[in-house]
C-alpha cells in the first residue's frame, strides 16, 4: 500500500493523497474543469509544475489564468523556450544561452552557426511560424534531474559551449534541473513550466526585435543575438498591448518635443537637456505651481552647492554605496602641461551631489534647534548629477543632470505620522490637479541596508500607519506593499502614477529616515533639555521635473492643458486687411495674461490650422474681415471639429478662465 501524505488546499480542506500524486491529479479528482484550466501549482508557496509530483504534506493551491501575474510568468518562461527550440530547428548548429520572462514578454540570447550571418528582423516570420507548429504539435514538457557532471558531458557533446561554462561554474555534486521539449529538445532550467508546450496560446505571442548582447554581459565576450517578444494569455491581451505600444509611440515625447519645439539632447552634453523656450514656459509653470504648493504647506525654499568635499558623501554612506553612480572631481588645478597626467594622485576628491539630503541636514545644523522649531520643512528645486551609462539614458525619462522638487522634513518622534499624512494629502491633490489616479506602495527594508531591525520595524509601521489616517490603504489607491524595495537607509512610500493608456510611472516617494541623522550628527534640543535626533523624512511629489515633464508630454499626447500650453493661442488671418485686427486682438489677449502669437503669413487658412495644430496650441482665434468688422473671433479647439464664434471680449474671458492654473480656480 502506497504511503499517504496530507494536501492541505485553500479553502482549509485537507485530502489523503498517495505520495507521488500529482497536482494535475488533484485538479481532476475535483473536477474536469478545474483540471482543464490549471497551468501550474503553488506548493508550500512555491511556483511548481502541476506534473510534478507531491512528496510530503503540503499546502497545494491551483494557478489558473485567473492568477494573471503568475500565470504570465509562466506562459513567458514557455515561450522563451519555444522560441530557443525554434530556432535551434530551423538552424542546426545555433548555440542557446539564457531566456527569462519580462514584465511584457521574454527574450533568449542565442549564437548563430558560423554557416550565417546573425540573427536578422527578416528572421522573425519564420521563427515566430516554427514556434506556432512546436506549440500545436503540444509536445509535453518534462521535468529531470541531472548530475553537473552529466550535464556537462552532454553540453559539450553537443557544442553548447556556453551551457557548458556555465554548468562547470555550479557547485560539484550538484544536481540540476532539465526540461525535456518531447524526447528532442532540451534546455538547463530551474523552471517551472507549463505541462506542454500547447498550453500557450499560438496566437497570443509576437517576435518584437532583435538586438546586440554579449555572453554574460561582458564586451570582451562572444556577440550574440538577443531576440525580444511579447507573450501573453489570450490574443485578446495581446491585441491590447499592441495596441498600447502603437499609442505610446505617437506619444513619444522625443518626437512630441521636436514637433512643438520644446528641448533637444545631444552627445555634447550626454544625459542633459537643452530646453528651448517653449519648453521651458512648462517647466516654469510647473515650478510656480509647486512653489504655490510648497508655500501652502508650511514649507522654507533653500538652495545648497552643487559639488561637496568626498568626506562628506564618505560621511554620510553615499561614497560608499553610491559613488558608482557619482561625478568625482579632483579638488585640484589641473595640470596644463603637455606632458605629465592631468590630475596628480595627491588630488583630494568632491563630487557633484547625486541627491540633496547631506545638503540639507548641513543647513539643519547651523543653529541650535529646538523642539519648538520641528517640524522644520526645507524644501530645493534642486540640480543634481548621477552618473547613468550612455546605454541607458532615454529622451527626459532618464538623464544625468535633472532637478528634483526636493524637500526634507525634519521632525519629533511624535511628529512622524502626523506629517507622512499631510504629504500624502497634498501628493492626492496635485496629481489629481493633472489628471493622474495612481497606486500608492510601501518599499520595505532591502538585504543591503543601514541601521537595525528595530529601528526598520518602527519606521515601517510609521509609513503604515500614516497611509491608513489618510484614508488611502485601500483597494481604490492600489495600496500594497513591496518587500525589498525600500532604500538602503529607510523604508519608503512610493506613488505609482497611470497614465492615459494605462502604463504606470513611479513618481512620488516619502521615505523615514533615522539613519542619515545619526551619521551627520543632526540634533534638536527637547523639553527635557537633552540633545535629541530628528527624524528626517525624505519626500518628492514630481521627482524630477525633467521626468514629470516627459510623462505629462505622454499623458497628455503632447495636449496640454490651457494652463500649461506654452503657447495658449494663435489669432491667424484670412486675408491681410485683417492684420491689424489681428494684432489688436492678440495685444488684449496678452494683457489678459495669455500667451499668444500672431499668424499673418500670406498662407491658406487650412494650412495654418493644420501647422498648428501639430504643434498643439489649444486654441486658434481666426479672424478674416468680417471678423474685424463686426468685433468677433472664429475660434477652433484643438481636437474638435468646427469653430465657435464669439465677441473678441468674450473669447478673451473664455481664455482667461482656461489659462488659470488649477490651484488658482475658486473652489
Amino acid at each position: 500500500m502506497s504511503e499517504m501524505i496530507r494536501v492541505t488546499l485553500p479553502d482549509g480542506s485537507a485530502r489523503e493523497v498517495a505520495r507521488g500524486t500529482t497536482p494535475a491529479q488533484i485538479a481532476a479528482d475535483i473536477g474536469p474543469g478545474l483540471a482543464k484550466a490549471a497551468l501550474a501549482a503553488r506548493v508550500d508557496g512555491e511556483v511548481r509544475d502541476i506534473m510534478r509530483p507531491l512528496e510530503a504534506d503540503s499546502s497545494l493551491a491551483l494557478i489558473t489564468s485567473r492568477d494573471e501575474a503568475d500565470a504570465l510568468e509562466l506562459v513567458r518562461h514557455d515561450y522563451a523556450h519555444i522560441l530557443a527550440e525554434a530556432v535551434q530547428a530551423l538552424w542546426p548548429g545555433t548555440q542557446i544561452t539564457f531566456g527569462p520572462a519580462t514584465d511584457d514578454g521574454f527574450y533568449y540570447d542565442v549564437k548563430a552557426p558560423d554557416s550565417r550571418e546573425p540573427f536578422s528582423m527578416d528572421d522573425l516570420p519564420a521563427i515566430e511560424e516554427k514556434m506556432r507548429e512546436i506549440i500545436r504539435a503540444d509536445k509535453p514538457l518534462r521535468r529531470e534531474v541531472w548530475s553537473r557532471d552529466a550535464l556537462i558531458a552532454k553540453w559539450e557533446k553537443d557544442g553548447e559551449v556556453f551551457k557548458a561554462e556555465w554548468a562547470k561554474e555550479l557547485p560539484e555534486g550538484e544536481d540540476l534541473t532539465v526540461y525535456w521539449s518531447g524526447d528532442d529538445w532540451l534546455d538547463m532550467c530551474r523552471g517551472p513550466h507549463l505541462a506542454s508546450t500547447g498550453k500557450v496560446d499560438p496566437q497570443a505571442f509576437k517576435l518584437m526585435r532583435v538586438a546586440g548582447a554579449y555572453w554574460r554581459g561582458d564586451q570582451r565576450n562572444a556577440q550574440l543575438t538577443r531576440i525580444y517578444g511579447t507573450g501573453w494569455l489570450s490574443k485578446k491581451q495581446l491585441d491590447a498591448h499592441l495596441h498600447k505600444l502603437e499609442e505610446a509611440a505617437k506619444r513619444d515625447h522625443r518626437r512630441l518635443a521636436q514637433e512643438m519645439d520644446l528641448f533637444h539632447l545631444q552627445q555634447e552634453a550626454h544625459g542633459s537637456v537643452f530646453w528651448h523656450p517653449k519648453g521651458y514656459i512648462v517647466w516654469r509653470e510647473l515650478e510656480a505651481y509647486m512653489r504655490r504648493a510648497i508655500d501652502g504647506a508650511g514649507y522654507k525654499e533653500v538652495k545648497t552647492p552643487q559639488v561637496m568635499d568626498a568626506r562628506q558623501w564618505e560621511q554620510s554612506g553615499h561614497w560608499g554605496k553610491y559613488r558608482e553612480n557619482m561625478f568625482v572631481i579632483p579638488d585640484e588645478v589641473p595640470n596644463t602641461e603637455d606632458e605629465g597626467p592631468l590630475v596628480s594622485d595627491a588630488a583630494e576628491w568632491m563630487a557633484l551631489k547625486p541627491m540633496n539630503c547631506p545638503a540639507h541636514v548641513l543647513i539643519f545644523r547651523q543653529g541650535i534647534k529646538s523642539y519648538r522649531d520641528l517640524p522644520l520643512r526645507i524644501y530645493e528645486n534642486g540640480c543634481c548629477h548621477r552618473n547613468e551609462p550612455h546605454g541607458a539614458l532615454h529622451g527626459l525619462m532618464r538623464v544625468r543632470q535633472f532637478t528634483q522638487d526636493d524637500a526634507h522634513i525634519f521632525c519629533r518622534e511624535d511628529q512622524i505620522i502626523d506629517e507622512v499624512q499631510s504629504f500624502c494629502q497634498l501628493a492626492d491633490r496635485i496629481y489629481k490637479d493633472f489628471g493622474f489616479s495612481y497606486a500608492i506602495k510601501l518599499a520595505l527594508r532591502p538585504d543591503n541596508r543601514f541601521g537595525s531591525d528595530e529601528i526598520w520595524d518602527v519606521a515601517e509601521a510609521e509609513l503604515r500607519d500614516a497611509v491608513v489616517r489618510a484614508g488611502l490603504a485601500t483597494d481604490d489607491y492600489g495600496w500594497g506593499e513591496l518587500p525589498g524595495e525600500g532604500a538602503f537607509y529607510a523604508p519608503k512610500l512610493e506613488w505609482h502614477l497611470t497614465d492615459a493608456i494605462g502604463r504606470t510611472w513611479q513618481v512620488g516617494t516619502i521615505q523615514s529616515d533615522r539613519v542619515l541623522p545619526e551619521r551627520l550628527d543632526a540634533s534638536y534640543i527637547g523639553e527635557d533639555g537633552e540633545r535629541h535626533r530628528p527624524i528626517m523624512l525624505h519626500r518628492a511629489i514630481f521627482g524630477s521635473y525633467e521626468r514629470f515633464i516627459g510623462i505629462l508630454i505622454e499623458h497628455y499626447a503632447g495636449r496640454f492643458p490651457t494652463w500649461l500650453a506654452p503657447v495658449q493661442a494663435v489669432v491667424a488671418t484670412i486675408v491681410s486687411d485683417a492684420d491689424d485686427y489681428a494684432t489688436g486682438a492678440a495685444a488684449q489677449l496678452a494683457a489678459a495674461g495669455i500667451r499668444v502669437e500672431t499668424d499673418l503669413r500670406n498662407e491658406k487658412i487650412n494650412y495654418k490650422v493644420r501647422e498648428h495644430s501639430l504643434a498643439k496650441v489649444p486654441y486658434l482665434l481666426v479672424v478674416g474681415k468680417r471678423e474685424a468688422e463686426e468685433g468677433t473671433v472664429a475660434i477652433r479647439t484643438l481636437g474638435q471639429d468646427g469653430q465657435r464664434i464669439l465677441p473678441l471680449a468674450e473669447a478673451i474671458a473664455m481664455l482667461k478662465d482656461e489659462a488659470t492654473p488649477p490651484d488658482l480656480r475658486p473652489a
